[in-house]
């Protein structure tokens, strides 16, 4: 599902954090009290977030108050595949495919920075052909693309 389109956002938020609790719990992970929230910030907003912005909650919270709180917290988050970061935006953004390989392309509303995750094959991303050739071991590939979400490009259609 696009984050663009309309979804029970209080199942989203639910499912995302239990996929988190279970992977943690498997493979002996702490998934500690200030993850879990920057997780459920990240699920809540579905906007691409700065840490600074994380940080300003988590410090209305009581959670932290110093950078490398979140830092923290967003670098165990994308190392185990929860958010993702969006280099263009310097901000980060859930996994909206948490739990599932793939290799995953960015749709970024130029307008309100919304951020739409599209799940593609890992062996087969549809902006990277496979040069066998090279023996390049592709490991990551991130594709960003910039434009309007449905919701910005009907505003300025009007």
């Amino acid at each position: 599902m696009l984050e663009f389109e309309h979804h029970d956002h209080h199942a989203c938020i639910a499912d995302g954090v239990a996929v988190a609790d279970t992977y943690c719990a498997e493979n002996k992970l702490q998934f500690t009290p200030v993850r879990r929230r920057v997780l459920e910030i990240l699920l809540e907003r579905h906007t691409a977030l700065g840490a600074y912005e994380i940080l300003d909650v988590l410090r209305e919270e009581a959670l932290g108050s110093q950078p490398p709180v979140a830092y923290r917290a967003l670098e165990f988050l994308v190392m185990h595949g929860f958010a993702h970061k969006i280099e263009r935006l310097n901000a980060f953004v859930a996994c909206s495919h948490m739990g599932k390989d793939h290799a995953p392309v960015f749709l970024i509303c130029r307008s309100c920075d919304k951020v739409a995750e599209i799940h593609t094959d890992p062996e087969n991303p549809s902006m990277l052909g496979k040069d066998r050739t090279s023996g390049f071991l592709v490991e990551r590939v991130v594709t960003e693309a910039t434009g309007l979400c449905p919701g910005c490009k009907d505003r300025s259609a009007a």
